[in-house]
């Protein structure tokens, strides 16, 4: 008897000094935060958590020139995100999509030298910024809108640090590069200057994005690239929710088991966002379908969220940098809840946040009633899920540095 209570004693102190040593290293390491489960703080702390499609609002425009400050690294901090890919799209404001390119990368100019954050711009930049604990993007834009035919224009945003290019968003660019999901096809999948922009992402290294892209527009890109290709953001036709209407307007988002394993077998990956999802472990159930479908090597997560406060809205106008939550697009079609949020249909309407923020738009405040950053609360789900600490690593950030290192390599 006294061996077995001896033994006991043991194990307790054993398993306290583990979690003990897992929370120690998950505050060393600059990530934890509040009263997290010292396993999942320990998982936090030993990964690379990437977020493959997040929105930070810039201003587009002279006039909103430099736009407000932002709180990049207190929002990544809490996030317990190592590092996201921050995007805007030039495709939902009127004017001249290249302009409004460049003052967009002027602005993340400006917030990223005042936040003391790096754009990284290769595998190695990402790991050496999350050893020094040091957030870090890389920088994203979703649609060539502002090629407008000229495919030259990849390489100036390259030299301007662009190293992820999302070929399409919802509305079509001047110069067409492929059908998107969401509107009626017009031009039988990848256009020839879609091609020749998928060429030269290969020819430099920068990741092809093929998010929005409908199915022949993808077979087609993958037919054509060299190297592997994401969808940043999306989640299988199968994984619809709870609410049938928000079932309805995000349907046509979604993708088919077919589309997904396309690109899973050309060695690229799918990013799974936090829409249709109405709690964390909604999401990492949704992670499992998709890994189910695909493999746990071939997933990400992407939440088309926006990491930082959305700008002010102009008058009947989408924020800066995004696009709207549902209203209407500049060819006065209906737009779709491909940023932030699901937003104003989102099941639980608004609740608590920083400037009354509705519950999906805020990376850090994803659900009702989220009280810990992102990746906290869906490690937390995920191991309830079933998944190993092994495979949250590769679905949280691993397997983007995997086939970010294939695609921008020189």
């Amino acid at each position: 008897m006294k061996s077995q209570a001896g033994a006991s004693r043991r194990r307790f102190l054993a398993t306290a000094t583990m979690a003990t040593g897992a929370a120690l290293l998950a505050r060393r390491s600059g990530w934890a935060i509040g009263t997290i489960d010292p396993k999942v703080s320990g998982i936090v702390a030993n990964m690379i958590g990437i977020d493959t499609h997040n929105h930070v609002d810039l201003p587009l425009t002279a006039a909103e020139m430099p736009g407000p400050d932002i709180d990049l690294v207190g929002e990544m901090k809490r996030s317990g995100l190592s590092a996201i890919c921050m995007t805007f799209a030039t495709d939902y404001q009127q004017g001249d999509a290249y302009d409004r390119f460049l003052k967009g990368l002027e602005a993340a100019d400006h917030q990223l030298k005042r936040s003391g954050v790096r754009r990284s711009l290769s595998v190695s930049d990402i790991r050496t910024a999350h050893k020094q604990q040091q957030p870090t993007v890389v920088q994203s834009v979703e649609g060539g809108h502002f090629l407008q035919g000229r495919v030259e224009r990849v390489e100036e945003a390259y030299g301007r640090g662009l190293r992820h290019l999302g070929l399409l968003h919802d509305s079509d660019a001047t110069v067409a590069l492929g059908d998107v999901y969401t509107n009626t096809p017009k031009y039988g999948g990848l256009t020839a200057f879609g091609a020749s922009v998928i060429k030269e992402c290969n020819r430099l290294g920068m990741l092809i994005d093929l998010a929005h892209a409908d199915t022949k527009t993808t077979e087609a890109a993958l037919r054509l690239s060299t190297r592997p290709v994401i969808i940043s953001h999306t989640g299988l036709d199968t994984q619809l929710g709870d609410n049938p209407r928000i079932a309805q307007m995000m349907r046509p988002r979604l993708i088919s088991k077919e589309q997904a394993t396309m690109v899973a077998k050309a060695g690229g990956l799918v990013g799974v966002w936090t829409h249709l999802a109405d709690t964390p472990l909604a999401f990492a159930q949704n992670l499992r379908a998709m890994a189910d479908v695909i493999g746990i090597d071939h997933v990400c997560i992407g939440t088309d969220t926006k990491l930082t406060q959305p700008a002010p809205r102009g008058p009947g106008g989408p924020p800066p940098g995004g696009g709207p939550p549902g209203g209407p697009k500049p060819d006065g079609s209906q737009g779709g809840p491909s940023q932030g949020g699901v937003g104003d249909g989102m099941p639980g309407g608004p609740r608590p946040g920083p400037q009354g923020a509705r519950a999906g738009e805020r990376t850090n405040y994803a659900w009702n009633g989220q009280t810990e950053g992102f990746l906290y609360v869906v490690v937390d789900a995920m191991l309830k899920t079933g998944f190993t600490a092994d495979e949250i690593a590769k679905i949280g950030g691993g397997n983007y540095l995997r086939i970010f290192g294939q695609a921008v390599k020189a």
